[in-house]
């Protein structure tokens, strides 16, 4: 029995530095300038709703493209939206530039986001199309990336964001969860040929998606991101990551904000790949550091080595966020044991409800006879 116990428990440590070692592989990597499609056209998608502390950066960042042909596409769900002024602001500031902005929305499935998105998706005038995150920051050479990243075998790009600037305890903790667990586990993951779509950042060939069922198809469960994942794989082609995320600042949040985006995308995770979210308690040193304690209190070994496994396993974490050149300061650091306690609440906390909280709207999923669901929305605080 103690030996299994110090097996499991070994297996969860060497597990976790490989992950840490796969995305560290990963900071060499560049995509090549010019990939195996060259440089289309492109139609940057962007869906708004509201305004957040740096949609000027964000937004405006789409306008920075260094990238030959592409055409910018925003959506809003209203005219009276409050990000409307500021789009129109940015549109006329960069004439230079084909931008576009839609102000209707049709509801066309449950997701929010996606029902904003339709309008845009239909007026693209292009045959491959980048829907992309307000939040995101995108460098200069965003579009070049997720363009190059395409090869022979793909069926979509993704990357998942990383979270900079982050402000007080709160925003620490949000990049602790995007950043060294998160993504790392996510590019690791890529890095093993098993790549999953992240809603951040979604490069589709056009015609790829419309024939699987266009933006309906992306609402046939809750989250697009499992829906284009689950799309992809059905074709026999594969969900590519860029190198690297890209940033998305982070500023100031709310322990209940960060409660509330964390358990929401566990309940995608439980919906959409259930046999990985069974697994998810092992996320974390939690539980290997209880297998290893109990281990060493029956050989009657120093409990210094748990002191040992403990630094071992945040080690390697902090390695990684300097070297990624993610927030790395003393809160950061005193995020990540904080984090690692609300996994396992967060996970059993995911099964007191199915609702999905979305900006303020609670999205109820459809029910087992309602595979098509239909839009059902309802307010929420």
């Amino acid at each position: 029995m103690t030996s299994a116990l110090i097996l499991v428990a070994a297996v969860l440590l060497v597990a976790h530095l490989a992950t840490v070692v796969l995305y560290l592989a990963r900071l060499r990597r560049r995509p090549p300038e010019v990939g195996a499609i060259g440089l289309p056209p492109v139609t940057l998608l962007r869906p708004v709703c509201g305004r957040e502390a740096f949609d000027r950066e964000t937004l405006e960042s789409s306008f920075e493209q260094d990238y030959p042909d592409y055409e910018i596409i925003f959506c809003v769900p209203s005219e009276s939206d409050p990000a409307t002024p500021l789009l129109r602001e940015l549109i006329a500031a960069h004439p230079e530039r084909k931008a576009r902005l839609f102000t209707d929305q049709r509801l066309v499935t449950r997701n929010p986001k996606l029902n904003n998105l339709w309008q845009g998706w239909q007026a693209a005038a292009t045959e491959w199309v980048c829907m992309s995150d307000s939040n995101l920051r995108l460098p200069p050479d965003y579009l070049r990336t997720v363009v190059a990243t395409w090869d022979a075998d793909t069926g979509l790009v993704s990357s998942p964001p990383s979270g900079e600037r982050p402000e007080g305890m709160a925003g620490a903790l949000e990049c602790a969860f995007l950043n060294s667990n998160q993504a790392r586990l996510q590019f690791a993951s890529d890095s093993l040929g098993n790549g999953f779509a992240q809603g951040k950042t979604l490069f589709w060939k056009r015609r790829m998606l419309d024939e699987a069922g266009g933006i309906e198809a992306l609402g046939a469960y809750l989250a697009e991101d499992v829906n284009a994942t689950k799309l992809v794989r059905a074709a026999g082609l594969e969900v590519r990551l860029t190198p690297q995320p890209f940033a998305q600042p982070i500023g100031r949040r709310t322990f209940r904000q960060v409660w509330n985006r964390q358990l929401r995308w566990s309940r995608v995770r439980r919906d959409g790949f259930p046999w990985l979210f069974a697994v998810e308690p092992l996320n974390g040193p939690l539980v290997p550091l209880v297998l290893a304690a109990a281990a060493l209190h029956r050989l009657d070994l120093s409990m210094l080595l748990v002191v040992v496994f403990v630094a071992l396993w945040y080690g390697a974490e902090i390695l990684l966020m300097r070297l990624a050149r993610w927030p790395a300061g003393w809160r950061d650091m005193l995020a990540l044991p904080l984090r690692d306690l609300w996994l396992p609440a967060i996970w059993v906390a995911t099964f007191l409800s199915r609702d999905i909280e979305w900006r303020g709207t609670a999205i109820k999923p459809a029910s087992d006879e309602d595979e098509r669901l239909t839009p059902v929305l309802m307010d929420h605080d």
